[in-house]
Formats: C-alpha cells, sequence, structure tokens
C-alpha cells in the first residue's frame, strides 16, 4: 500500500529539484546556505526538496530574473510572506477565542436575566424545576464482586 506524499514532503534529490525548478544544483546549494530554502535532510545529510520548495525554488527565480531583486532582497520578502502567515494563522485563533468568549458571556448574561426575574417576583428558587441552571439528578451506582468461595 503506497501513500501519498503532499506538497511538504521531501522526495527530490537535488539533481531533479534543479531540473524541476529551472536552476542549477549550485545555484540550490547557494539558496540553502543562505536561508532561502531548507530541503530535508537524509541521514547522510543529503539534501531532499519537496514540491513546495521547487514552487518556492521557481519564486525566487522570478522575483531575481523579473522583478529584479537581489537575493538579500528577496530573503527578506519570504521572512516577511512568512511572519504574515503566522500572523494570520494567530489572528484566526484569536478570533475564534473571541467568538467563543462572545457565546459564553451571552450565556451568562441569559442566567443573570433568569436570576432578575426570579428576585424580581420573589422567588427564592424553591419550586421545583425554577432551578437557574438545569440540574441533573444523577446516582452513583457501586459495584463489588461477591466471593466465589
Amino acid at each position: 500500500m503506497s501513500t501519498p506524499f503532499g506538497d511538504d514532503t521531501p522526495v527530490y534529490v537535488i539533481s531533479v529539484a534543479a531540473q524541476l525548478s529551472g536552476l542549477h544544483p549550485q545555484t540550490l546549494r547557494t539558496y540553502d546556505r543562505m536561508g532561502l530554502v531548507s530541503p530535508g535532510r537524509t541521514a547522510g545529510r543529503g539534501r531532499r526538496y519537496s514540491m513546495r520548495d521547487i514552487v518556492l525554488l521557481r519564486e525566487i527565480q522570478r522575483l531575481s530574473q523579473e522583478e529584479g531583486i537581489n537575493l538579500s532582497g528577496i530573503k527578506h520578502i519570504l521572512e516577511l510572506q512568512r511572519d504574515n502567515a503566522r500572523l494570520r494563522e494567530e489572528l484566526a485563533k484569536a478570533h475564534a477565542a473571541l467568538t467563543d468568549l462572545a457565546n459564553e458571556l451571552e450565556s451568562t448574561r441569559a442566567v443573570a436575566a433568569r436570576l432578575a426575574q426570579h428576585r424580581r417576583h420573589g422567588d427564592p428558587g424553591g419550586t421545583p424545576g425554577s432551578d437557574l441552571v438545569p440540574i441533573r439528578h444523577t446516582s452513583v451506582v457501586v459495584w463489588h464482586e461477591r466471593n466465589r468461595e
């Protein structure tokens, strides 16, 4: 049974990655040393590139050749893009937490409104079924094994 490879799975040796990206293998080594692309490594320290690495290599080539940006500028751009992606993830988590807190606040307000209503009507809460927060009555059964003598 074969497992499908994802975009981040490092499978391409440097010669194949060079062909797929249209760059020379020495250029890929230089980009690795500069930190522009960080391929996976084998146990023997050989580089293995993923499809995401190949796409990144092509983008570096495009920025360099078509946009005229030097490698230092490209490195800065890539760092800013990574930071932007990380911050977007953090923002999404913060939005989710805010939504959870807003729901919890709404629930708390509903309970407070029920409490205020009970106090206005003079109901001390002793009437069956008038609990502010529904209470589930449960029982606990403890089982003891009998001696088999």
